[in-house]
């Protein structure tokens, strides 16, 4: 969604800068092109290598080192930027870009940019409630600015409460949000997605499962979303928060899973089954722990319901869309799945290639479908190739009906 977009972000110095990091580095591997300017401040705290690393291109933090003699490094970057993010901002910037000082590289570039800004505050509790601090951003936002509200929690004074840098993940939601296709092909539409493993119980301690990380089927909801979908997430267990504009629904086993997609499957439009359910579970679930004795063991396994050839079974007006997580012969097995669970198209990826396996932040797959379809996506952000997915999956559909 960011690819070959251009973000300029401006640090100043607060302990949150160390979240400036995180925030350059997703920004980068969600497509974006980002170049990073610091204040003296900011540069107490990290150094400029590390976000040379994360951005991949030179860090500025002196008006007058001209990296690029051809031309003037704070205009160049001004008329760059197709946005500029203020991340963390801290009082004194707010209060010099309020009264349109410009004494370093952070407050030229910003006078000078036409670029949409977003400021994002981060510092003490009550600096943040100070009147002087409240008059300074009301200023701002009444020239233009656009503000990412801090959070509240604890502090690194101490303190609790309002005044904490916004989580990285968060901010990048924000800008995909901004970037998001104008368009939105699924408007009026009831996107299903189910995402992550199951998990089957073994006793109360132990259970089945499997690496899924749910950040593919995660970036389908997300990216359903910002076309315009009412999305709901079906979730098995995962560490990653959902995204803030679709419905989560959480669940733990296959059979729940099952359950859960059912319910929603008659007033579907479009059902992503991107999950990793299991196969099999447990054919007896033990009250107690089961007690270590001599020898081998064995566990009685039975068959979990195929959620996507029931699916496929049950559709009438819905679009079935799976994920085939493979070892070898990717598109041959992708093709039988899709005849075989009468889908409308399987996505797959071989889960042996680096970069493309449960957990990574990327991923290449083939899509295969009716109609003979199959076209190979390489290796992007699950984020991106989420919405390259979505995009051709619908101009496939549109052009089908034509």
């Amino acid at each position: 969604m960011l690819t070959s977009k251009k973000i300029v972000v401006c640090v100043t110095g607060g302990i949150a800068v160390y979240k400036a990091v995180a925030l350059v580095s997703k920004l980068t591997q969600a497509g974006a092109n980002v170049k990073v300017i610091m204040t003296k401040s900011a540069m107490e705290f990290v150094q400029p290598l590390s976000f040379q690393a994360m951005s991949r291109n030179d860090v500025f933090f002196d008006t007058f080192d001209e990296k690029d003699s051809s031309v003037i490094a704070h205009i160049n970057l001004a008329d760059w930027a197709d946005l500029v993010l203020v991340a963390p901002a801290t009082a004194n910037v707010i209060g010099k870009l309020a009264h349109g000082i410009a004494d370093d590289m952070v407050t030229t570039t910003l006078l000078a940019t036409t670029a949409k800004v977003w400021i994002a505050p981060a510092m003490n509790v009550h600096m943040y409630e100070n009147a002087a601090v409240k008059r300074n951003i009301a200023q701002l936002d009444k020239d233009g600015y656009s503000f990412i509200e801090p959070s509240e929690g604890f502090l690194a004074c101490g303190y609790v409460g309002k005044g904490r840098l916004e989580e990285p993940e968060k901010i990048v939601q924000l800008v995909e949000d901004y970037f998001s296709p104008k368009e939105l092909p699924l408007k009026g539409q009831k996107v299903v997605v189910t995402a992550g493993p199951t998990r089957e119980r073994i006793d109360p301690v132990r259970f089945l499962t499997n690496f899924s990380s749910g950040k593919m089927g995660y970036a389908m909801a997300s990216a359903a979303a910002s076309l315009g979908a009412e999305t709901i997430l079906i979730s098995g267990p995962v560490s990653i928060e959902a995204p803030s504009n679709v419905k989560l629904v959480s669940v733990e086993s296959a059979q729940e899973m099952y359950e859960a997609v059912l319910e929603q499957f008659d007033t579907a439009n479009i059902v992503i089954k991107t999950a990793a359910v299991a196969d099999y579970r447990p054919k007896d679930v033990h009250a107690q722990k089961m007690k270590k004795q001599p020898g081998d063991a064995s566990i009685a396994l039975e068959r979990t319901t195929d959620i996507l050839a029931d699916l496929g079974s049950k559709k009438t007006h819905q679009l079935l869309i799976g994920f085939a997580a493979e070892t070898n012969d990717v598109v041959h097995y992708a093709k039988g799945k899709l005849a075989k669970k009468n889908a409308d198209y399987i996505i797959a990826n071989d889960v042996t290639e680096a970069g493309s396996g449960f957990g990574t932040d990327t991923n290449a797959v083939t899509l295969v479908g009716k109609n003979n379809v199959e076209k190979h996506f390489p290796h992007l952000s699950k984020k991106e190739l989420a919405i390259q997915l979505l995009q051709t999956i619908i101009k496939l559909e549109t052009d089908d009906k034509k």
